[in-house]
């Protein structure tokens, strides 16, 4: 599970009630004690990983949010460190505060502070490029997860799964890549696998199984999910994950090198 820095629970409340593998999600503030101590608790309280959303340097134009106005509940893991209530006459509350809170100026060599204050590995989110997957490898992440933050931060950005087989060969294996964004069923999980990637992660279908039938609805998600990911392999004639290899798959680039043979 990785926990929002947005989330409605604190960090401690989550560690204390679930014990999966947990990672937590951070943005860094231009407050940099208040990111440090998040990123110590955290790690006091047994997250395994720092994932650093790294394709937000400012808060994407989500015309959505700014028409309805929306206004986001009380973010419980800075209470107490920010005051969050910020009121935005025209617009999104949730736009004025990432963009008053958040260091748009954060940027690659600025890895090394974040290491140097965690023992924990950071994964950076929000990839999708050769070149960036080189510049990551190069600071010292940990992990890439290949995103596009739901395609809410820039228009026209590509689809996360057309850009994971770039980034799986610029990486080689030196550290895990992830899929993030567009998981709706387990043939979705199967492609990602085939085109490389470690896991995926799945963030959409959860909080519809949240509002649908709560906690059960979440669990029916994810059920639903490894059921069709098991079919899929099945059917595909893969005994275990490892046996999901790129010839399970056929993208548009290789349907124009077979074009040309």
């Amino acid at each position: 599970m990785v926990l929002s820095i947005s989330s409605t629970c604190t960090l401690e409340e989550v560690a204390s009630c679930c014990n999966a593998v947990r990672f937590f999600q951070l943005c860094v503030y231009k407050r940099r004690d208040i990111t440090a101590k998040l990123v110590q608790r955290a790690e006091n309280n047994g997250y395994k990983a720092i994932v650093l959303t790294g394709d937000s340097p400012r808060h994407g134009g989500r015309e959505a949010d700014i028409k309805n106005k929306i206004i986001i509940p009380e973010l419980k893991n800075v209470e107490g460190l920010l005051s969050t209530k910020i009121v935005a006459d025209k617009g999104s509350n949730l736009d004025a505060l990432a963009n008053q809170t958040r260091d748009p100026s954060f940027s690659w060599e600025d890895i090394g502070w974040l290491k140097s204050i965690t023992k924990l590995p950071i994964l950076i989110k929000g990839l999708l490029t050769h070149e960036d997957a080189l510049k990551a490898l190069e600071v010292g992440a940990a992990g890439i997860i290949v995103s596009n933050h739901g395609g809410r931060q820039l228009d026209y950005c590509p689809p996360t799964i057309s850009v994971l087989e770039e980034v799986v060969h610029a990486v080689g294996g030196k550290v895990p890549v992830f899929l993030d964004v567009g998981v709706r069923q387990g043939t979705d999980i199967f492609k990602a696998m085939a085109l490389g990637a470690q896991a995926v992660l799945v963030g959409r279908p959860v909080l519809y199984g949240l509002a649908a039938k709560g906690e059960n609805g979440v669990r029916r998600v994810l059920e639903m999910l490894k059921e069709e990911l098991e079919l899929t392999m099945a059917l595909s004639g893969c005994s275990n994950v490892k046996e999901i290899t790129r010839s399970h798959v056929r993208t548009k680039h290789d349907r124009q090198l077979l074009s040309l043979l």
